[in-house]
């Protein structure tokens, strides 16, 4: 079970941290991701980081967000900096017991979180 949080709403230029605590025993072996999802549009990969603390993130976010995990406290965290409008969606954390090496598809992800909205305002 993953539980995010940290959404809100904050001004462009801005910053955010979200987190997204699992539950289990296993967490410091999981693929963890977020995605997110605008009204309208399709859901989208943000950023990822795997076992070996290896990350990824999608063009839009580099730069910008930053993708961490403490295993001691099962929790992922994606910190968002200089956010822009274009930011404003549900941000949903996913993991996947996969050893994977590279950007795993979100048709492979194992389990999801609710969902925490942000939201930047011009």
């Amino acid at each position: 079970q993953l539980q995010a949080s940290g959404g809100g709403l904050v001004q462009a230029g801005g910053s955010l941290r979200l987190s997204c605590t699992a539950s289990g025993r296993t967490f410091s072996t999981r693929y963890m991701g977020w995605f997110r999802q605008a009204p309208g549009k399709e859901r989208e990969f943000v950023a990822a980081i795997d076992w070996r603390v290896t990350t990824y993130y999608a063009d839009l976010v580099k730069g910008r967000f930053t993708i961490s995990r403490d295993n001691a406290k099962n929790t992922v965290y994606l910190q968002m900096n200089s956010l822009k409008p274009d930011d404003t969606a549900v941000y949903y954390c996913a993991a996947s017991s996969r050893a994977y090496s590279g950007i795993l598809p979100a048709s492979l992800y194992d389990y999801w979180g609710q969902g925490t909205q942000v939201t930047v305002s011009s």
